[in-house]
């Protein structure tokens, strides 16, 4: 990692920069495949698979009986994790659920609104350097609980075309039976335009690498909706010196070893602590397994050593990280100001990793500063939100003479007459 120390603000811009993503470039390199699905369907879709993933597969579903059996290919005690971590995603997000009472805004004008689940929802999950199951249950859990009347998987297959079995057994326990082995943007084009075997989707919900992050980019300009445009993972953690070094060495590498394009900071005003936490960065790469992909992400990443909690938590909401961690000794104070973050984590003994799989936040986040603006997946992301309005004759009456003068003042005559025939109809008479 980069050391710097007590930078200017006027230099806060530049730190706040994420690894450069060619995205134009890649682009490019995304549109024709996308082009190919949407042209020729499945045969695109064995062609590509073939192409990128270097297996040769007959069909891309995955049969019924191949997920029940899944629960016989993983170990028990796996098993028993992934079920805990359903349980605690199922009691964080369902209590999201809100119900809207009816409104009166005045007499007679009744307003209200309902959650609505989205019909037909598609589900990425990302099995490139290992597969991430954890991210079927971050995804249809909340699907499960919006009551998404068509949820399908989409997760690239192995090199013996078969899917990781861990992906199946979650799919099984939240009964998801349409899952498919295709990867990479040409899964997204298929869930957004549909194929011989694959179905079209609504809204396609899932993290992944450029090219997938592209690939939802360019399908979303076709109208069809995306969760977030996701992009390389990254942390930032705030550290007094009540931290300790070996948990944020250890939470800066848990990161770092997502990809080689992710990126990790951490801020501190203590010197002793963060020429601790080199040390320490150092002694546990050595045993890390996914050193060699840790090691390229701390190239591009940062320890700035800053004068107080005041300008850290000021840096930290110029960057807007993904993960935000306060090993502070009053997280809870510093967490009521910040402002910009996907997920905070608050305290020594709350690690990233507990939102990655099962204290029961979800994980798929706003990235590369999106986080100044939105939130990441939850129960709202896979449910629209309808309002409803009924007004009585009376409440015509009432409201008629406020519609007829706005509309008139921006020359609508007819939502005015819509608003003055009713009103008249009612014995009302205009103000």
């Amino acid at each position: 990692m980069t050391f710097y120390r007590y930078p200017d603000p006027g230099h806060w811009p530049e730190l706040c920069r994420r690894p450069v993503q060619e995205m134009a470039t890649i682009r490019q390199q995304v549109e024709p495949v996308v082009q190919q699905v949407q042209q020729e369907g499945d045969a695109a879709l064995l062609r590509l698979t073939q192409q990128f993933d270097g297996v040769r597969i007959e069909s891309v579903a995955v049969p019924p009986e191949q997920i029940r059996a899944a629960a016989t290919r993983i170990a028990p005690e796996l098993a028993g994790a992934i079920r805990t971590a359903i349980a605690n995603l199922r009691r964080f997000h369902i209590a999201q659920k809100e119900d809207m009472p009816v409104v009166e805004t005045m007499p007679g004008v009744r307003c209200w609104c309902k959650s609505v689940a989205i019909e037909r929802v598609g589900l990425y999950v990302p099995a490139g350097s290992s597969p991430l199951f954890s991210t079927v249950l971050m995804l249809a859990v909340p699907a499960r609980l919006a009551g998404c009347s068509e949820v399908v998987l989409c997760t690239p297959p192995g090199p013996d075309g078969a899917i990781d079995p861990a992906i199946l057994f979650c799919a099984h326990e939240l009964q998801i039976d349409r899952v498919f082995r295709v990867g990479g943007a040409q899964a997204v084009a298929a869930m957004a335009f549909g194929t011989e075997t694959i179905p079209a989707v609504d809204k396609i919900f899932g993290p992944g690498n450029q090219y997938v992050t592209a690939a939802k980019q360019l399908v979303a300009l076709d109208g069809v909706a995306i969760d977030l445009p996701a992009g390389p993972s990254e942390v930032l953690i705030i550290a007094d010196s009540s931290a300790r070094a070996d948990f944020i060495a250890a939470d800066l590498l848990s990161q770092a070893e997502h990809g080689p394009d992710s990126q990790v900071l951490l801020l501190t005003d203590s010197q002793a602590l963060a020429d601790e936490v080199e040390r320490e960065l150092e002694q546990q790469l050595a045993n890390l397994p996914r050193r060699d992909i840790a090691t390229q992400a701390l190239r591009h990443s940062r320890l700035i050593l800053l004068h107080d909690l005041e300008t850290m938590l000021a840096f930290a909401n110029a960057y807007a990280p993904e993960h935000l961690i306060l090993m502070l000794e009053k997280p809870a104070d510093a967490a009521e100001r910040v402002r910009n973050a996907g997920s905070v984590f608050l305290g020594h003994f709350t690690p990233e990793a507990a939102g990655d799989y099962a204290s029961g936040t979800n994980h798929t986040l706003p990235t590369n500063g999106h986080a100044r603006t939105s939130g990441g997946v939850s129960l709202d992301s896979f449910v629209k939100k309808i309002t409803f309005q009924q007004i009585s004759a009376e409440g015509m009456c009432g409201l008629a003479p406020v519609v007829e003068t706005m509309a008139a003042a921006e020359g609508l005559h007819g939502h005015a007459r819509a608003a003055a025939i009713r009103r008249r109809a009612a014995g009302g008479e205009h103000v």
